[in-house]
């Protein structure tokens, strides 16, 4: 297990920084629906910078949240396909790497609303057309600071393809297309919001080049 977790470590990286994802070859049995799961206290930024690779001509751009590195993983898959830029989304408090801490925060926060604040700046997005938006699904609806990230900056994403992909504990998307659409309207805008995302098993990321670039055809 060791070695296969420095392996990914070691092969995979985005904008030039490894990715952890501690979870992956996990089997059904040790993983657990994502039951456990721990991460690094820093939202997968212990020895990295958040991720920020921005360009003047690209027109699509990734932006994700990922406690754990399953859904950067993904991030890092899609923006090498697309050629598209990345914006990692960043708390200003990172969320506990004791799983069971992090469920409770999370349920408190679902509970009285109250999401997490950001810690990160957020470019001018007028040149992109497209914008993946990534995250893992808590309770079977978005995480929470993707959330706060449409709440803050979804006036921004008004004319354009919003694409969610997601990594999961075998539970489904949820509500999480739902809750995107939901939080645009009620912001007056107006965005096209796929409705067929890319739904991906959190320990099984490393193996799914095939259905994200199958996903990425059926787009186009």
């Amino acid at each position: 297990m060791v070695l296969f977790k420095r392996k990914v470590e070691i092969m995979d990286q985005i904008a030039g920084q490894p990715i952890q994802a501690p979870q992956l070859g996990m089997s059904a049995t040790q993983w657990r629906n994502g039951y456990g799961v721990s991460s690094d206290g820093q939202d997968t930024n212990s020895k990295n910078e958040p991720t920020r690779l921005l360009t003047k001509s690209a027109t699509e751009i990734v932006i994700y949240f990922s406690r754990s590195g399953s859904t950067e993983l993904l991030a890092a898959k899609i923006a090498k396909i697309t050629g598209a830029d990345i914006l990692e989304i960043v708390v200003d408090e990172p969320y506990s790497g004791k799983y069971r801490q992090t469920l409770s925060r999370a349920n408190y926060e679902r509970q009285t609303k109250s999401y997490p604040e950001l810690k990160m700046s957020v470019p001018d997005l007028s040149q992109y057309k497209r914008v993946y938006l990534g995250f893992p699904i808590w309770a079977m609806t978005l995480a929470h600071p993707m959330t706060s990230f449409l709440l803050k900056y979804g006036n921004q994403l008004g004319e354009k393809q919003i694409i969610p992909f997601m990594s999961e504990g075998g539970y489904g998307e949820g509500n999480s297309i739902q809750r995107i659409s939901q939080i645009l309207s009620q912001q007056g805008v107006q965005a096209t919001v796929h409705s067929r995302p890319l739904v991906v098993d959190g320990n099984k990321v490393d193996k799914s080049n095939y259905q994200i670039e199958r996903w990425l055809k059926s787009l186009n």
